[in-house]
């Protein structure tokens, strides 16, 4: 009873239906726009990101003939290449060409069980352990038995980057991730056994087609002070120009 005597009324519990629906309807919209945004980049290709020098398509892969060449000569022609294994995409943006009678060259020490695969094919993989630390990727050049190859110093990250961070044990999407020849071998997930495998073939580890870089920056090799002093000189060391992708020193580097 209420102080005047009426009676109390009874209290119901508060329902808003027309909120609920409004909320669902809200709720069922937000679902669908975000599983239609997840399809488009599903099906998207790839493109540009402040991460990376991304392209806007996978390209094919390279012939063999394309490899088949000096060294000196195939080394720019692979800057802005692709190279490929399963999801990990990268693009190369520097590199260094080594040649026959080479004082920095592998080949130098002649067909050995390390180096034989520099004297295999043109368009094979040479990957050999640096410091006992390090798998370098080196792209065999010229015909089988010259014992000349160019080595793949940096690349920019195009897919995969979260199995490169893993792999790298770097959650960074810097420079910093693939600048440097050690770098991209366990970035790929490299071991010696990808060695002498051929890279124009589809499937594990290949070298696809990219757009040529519009310029191109030349200097003397890194690391190589045990060689004579003309090869130490020799500016056989190619990175793309503009790109923060390419390792230290850059200042040695000129346009081309």
């Amino acid at each position: 009873m209420t102080a005047a005597g009426a009676p109390t009324p009874r209290r119901f519990k508060r329902s808003f239906p027309r909120k609920k629906q409004q909320l669902r309807r809200r709720r069922l919209a937000a679902e669908e726009a975000e599983a239609a945004g997840a399809s488009a980049l599903a099906t998207q290709p790839i493109s540009a990101s402040p991460v990376t020098d991304a392209l806007p398509h996978i390209g094919r892969a390279l012939p063999r003939e394309f490899f088949e060449v000096d060294a000196l000569d195939l080394a720019p022609l692979l800057l802005g290449k692709l190279l490929r294994r399963d999801e990990v995409v990268l693009r190369i943006t520097e590199v260094e060409a080594y040649r026959p009678n080479d004082s920095a060259c592998h080949g130098r020490f002649g067909i050995t069980a390390r180096t034989a695969p520099v004297f295999g094919p043109g368009g094979h993989a040479y990957v050999y352990l640096c410091y006992g630390l390090h798998m370098m990727l080196n792209v065999v050049a010229d015909k089988e038995g010259v014992g000349a190859a160019v080595l793949i110093r940096s690349c920019a990250p195009v897919s995969g980057l979260e199995t490169i961070q893993q792999r790298r044990g770097q959650q960074t999407e810097k420079p910093v991730l693939l600048s440097g020849p050690g770098k991209v071998g366990q970035a790929l997930g490299l071991s010696t056994d990808w060695s002498n495998h051929p890279l124009y073939t589809p499937g594990g580890l290949e070298v696809l087609d990219g757009p040529e870089p519009e310029n191109i920056l030349v200097g003397p090799r890194v690391g190589i002070e045990y060689a004579s002093p003309e090869h130490v000189a020799a500016p056989w060391r190619f990175a793309i120009a503009g790109t923060p992708w390419i390792s230290a020193p850059k200042n040695t580097l000129k346009p081309r």
